[in-house]
């Protein structure tokens, strides 16, 4: 057994500088059997009351089947698993949420409902509402009494969400805030009977910099909307532009105090990040069973197609893909949960601990939510190639899976938008000296120019190699973003491209990491025999990462180096990207031959 080390001492962004052991993380395996219970809940009830109507939730022409449906959830506590158990909910750690988001992510349009109450619209009050305001609104939006939307994005305002026209002024007696102003793509707008709502304060003709957050009723006054959106996917999610027309809101239903309401949001979306990465992984694992029992259904040349190796490819990828998604996942959830402990530890108020762990997290919030959205886009995709012709039937599952995973990629922000997010927090970090970035930055450009140490002792223990060729990929994302930051300098924020190849190669890094620790750890406590398969993915995703971190790192030096520059940071990637081959199609094929064996996604 491995022990345990303490887990806190993690900061958000260190995996880039730090090595982690595999006792520092958490492993979805060390779920409680009263956390697995909740999962289990979770998904019978999709198989009970959401799987069988899919058809009829997408077809529904009014709001009240979404609405009943959030009902039955709130009946059996799903809606209530982040409340506070003083104000009617279960006040589960971060990570049993990230559970919940996973076990619920195979509800298609419902999950987008779902997560839309529990999280964006539920948790600004749950972190920054005052006493009364949680004692008000947290029990009703606990049991599903009250259903829960955020009212953030406006025509003009996407990506630059401060830029927001809606305004709020104060009435001639101080008692309300007047808005006045239009939101556009909120989930569950037609049957909300709350509405986080963000406006700029005008005061004598003077309009704040930042803006503010509002508790509004639906019975308010002034309160308008547009028909349900049609869009390409989630057809079952109420989607509607609302208006707020001389809407009076009470004083005291501002949220926090005036002009945080940016930071507000800001917070919550880094919630809404990661928890959107965690219910890709439902969704991908449920695209994956479909996927494996039709490849074992379907004949071709007298022949189930699971039985083919570009079949077996296929699905060996798509589950390696996913076990590493998650696992990064849950990693990221812990540390996050381990922070909050410590700093409550350190006197601070349960609010303010969750508000400064995940502050702390933002930067792995943003890269879950870029590798699952996308993991799940590229399992959807496949899952349309086994199915062959038949998966562009509308009568098959993989035309609503390959729908509504779209838009994801767009949900809680941009995939473009996140990974210049995680870049653009490194650098921060780093020019704030909380995170020494430039310190192994230089170290690295040194090493670059200095003749290979090959005497080297050699090191002992589980995973020795992949661990060396770890801390090359490391290496390697800190040359380029030293050498971009040198070259750019304040004007880097403008090269958008060579951000996101930075980006793309902290994610890979944080993903290969994570999932070399899990199966590490798993070995420590059930043995190398039990653990091969795991081992394979392990083992198939970090070559998988090598190639990918050397194409990002290639496109970013060739966009800015020349001449001797640009042949030593070359020659520096070459060095640094370097991993034994192993035989990649025989450990897809094992890993895909155990879910075809129960076919089913096993891992």
């Amino acid at each position: 057994m491995i022990a345990t080390e303490p887990k806190a001492s993690i900061k958000g962004g260190e995996f880039l500088i730090k090595e982690t052991t595999a006792a520092q993380v958490f492993i979805p395996e060390e779920f409680t059997e009263e956390q697995q219970m909740i999962a289990a809940t979770c998904r019978e009830f999709l198989e009970r009351e959401i799987w069988p109507r899919l058809d009829e939730i997408d077809a529904a022409i009014s709001p009240e089947l979404m609405s009943s449906l959030m009902d039955k959830a709130g009946e059996l506590g799903l809606l209530g698993t982040s409340v506070p158990e003083e104000y009617g909910g279960f006040g589960t750690n971060f990570n049993t949420s990230m559970l919940v988001a996973e076990a619920t992510g195979g509800g298609h349009s419902f999950s987008v409902a779902l997560s839309a109450h529990t999280g964006i619209g539920t948790l600004p009050i749950v972190y920054y509402g005052n006493s009364e305001q949680k004692a008000t609104y947290l029990p009703k939006l606990a049991t599903g009494e009250w259903k829960a939307a955020y009212c953030l994005t406006e025509p003009d305002s996407g990506s630059d969400a401060n830029s927001g026209k809606t305004k709020a002024v104060l009435s001639e007696d101080g008692k309300h805030y007047v808005l006045n102003g239009q939101k556009m793509w909120i989930t569950n707008g037609g049957f909300a009977d709350l509405y986080i709502v963000f406006a700029k304060v005008d005061e004598n003709g003077q309009t704040d910099k930042n803006l503010s957050a509002f508790i509004v009723e639906r019975s308010y006054e002034g309160i308008t909307m547009n028909e349900p959106e049609h869009k390409m996917g989630i057809k079952g999610s109420d989607t509607r532009q609302i208006f707020f027309n001389d809407t009076k809101v009470p004083v005291e239903n501002m949220l926090s105090e005036r002009g945080n309401g940016f930071k507000i949001a800001v917070n919550i979306l880094n919630i809404g990040r990661i928890k959107l990465g965690a219910a890709t992984i439902g969704g991908s694992k449920e695209v994956i069973n479909h996927a494996v029992r039709y490849a074992n259904e379907r004949k071709q040349f007298k022949t189930p197609i699971a039985q083919f190796g570009a079949i077996k490819h296929k699905l060996g990828e798509m589950a390696l893909k996913v076990y590493a998604s998650e696992t990064a996942s849950y990693r990221a959830g812990q540390n996050i949960d381990d922070m909050i402990e410590d700093l409550k530890s350190q006197g601070l108020g349960d609010a303010e601990a969750k508000l400064k762990a995940l502050e702390q997290f933002a930067i792995e919030c943003a890269i879950m939510k870029v590798h699952g959205s996308e993991v799940l886009d590229y399992v959807t995709d496949e899952g349309v190639q086994v199915y062959g012709g038949m998966g562009y039937s509308a009568d098959a599952p993989m035309d609503r899976s390959y729908r509504d995973s779209r838009i994801n990629r767009l949900f809680e922000g941009t995939n473009e938008i996140n990974r210049m997010l995680v870049v653009d927090m490194l650098l921060k970090r780093a020019m704030k000296g909380e995170l020494n970035l430039m310190g192994p930055a230089m170290a690295v450009a040194k090493e670059i120019m200095s003749i290979p140490d090959f005497n080297t002792e050699e090191e002992e223990g589980l995973f020795v190699a992949e661990k060396k060729v770890l801390r090359n990929l490391k290496k390697t994302a800190l040359m380029v973003a030293g050498a971009a930051v040198q070259k750019f300098t304040m004007n880097l924020s403008s090269e958008q491209e060579i951000l996101m190849n930075i980006a793309d190669m902290a994610i890979e890094i944080y993903v290969a990491e994570s999932v070399l620790l899990r199966v590490e750890k798993l070995i420590g406590i059930k043995g190398d025999e039990a653990v091969a398969l795991q081992k394979q993915m392990a083992l198939v995703y970090l070559h998988e990462a090598v190639e990918k971190i050397n194409n990002a790192g290639r496109a970013a030096i060739t966009s800015f180096a020349e001449g001797d520059e640009l042949r030593g940071m070359l020659m520096g990637l070459k060095r640094f990207t370097k991993i034994e081959p192993i035989n990649l199609k025989n450990a897809r094929r094992v890993i895909a031959d155990a879910m075809i064996a129960e076919n089913k996604y096993i891992f």
